[in-house]
């Protein structure tokens, strides 16, 4: 797992632990909610239960709690990865320690969301190519 791309961004709330975990969480659940909907995200029940804008750390705990269910129940694609990257995310999230996830967050959070399949293949990508063929072989080495 590559997360350089978090040297690209300026903003020092991505440059903290908590931040990144944030921002991670973002990806993750947007990687769900794009399975469970491929056609339109806005009909997906992971984006109905967000409540953008005004997320709390609790509610990102939850939602990352379920991702191991949320993958099985919904056969995603690459369910290994995005539990791989869930569990970095609830990692770094720890490791932050805030409590809230305030403005900053809910932005970051957003972004990721938004964003979720770019910043989920440069985490795994391992050069450039073919990102489809080389993620499927990361994640038959990560299962």
């Amino acid at each position: 797992m590559k997360l350089e791309f978090f040297q690209e961004f300026a903003d020092p709330y991505l440059h903290k632990e908590g931040g990144q975990g944030v921002f991670l969480a973002g990806v993750v659940l947007g990687m769900v909610a794009g399975g469970q909907n491929k056609s339109n995200i806005r009909e997906a029940p992971m984006f109905k239960q967000l409540n953008f804008g005004r997320l709390s750390r609790r509610d990102l705990q939850r939602h990352l709690a379920r991702v191991p269910e949320l993958t099985s129940a919904y056969q995603l694609n690459y369910a290994g990865l995005i539990e791989a990257l869930g569990g970095k995310a609830g990692e770094l999230m720890l490791k932050g320690g805030k409590k809230d996830i305030g403005i900053d967050g809910n932005f970051a959070f957003s972004v990721a969301f938004l964003n979720a399949p770019h910043y989920f293949w440069s985490a795994f990508r391992k050069d450039r190519g073919a990102p489809e063929e080389q993620s499927q072989a990361a994640e038959q080495e990560s299962e």
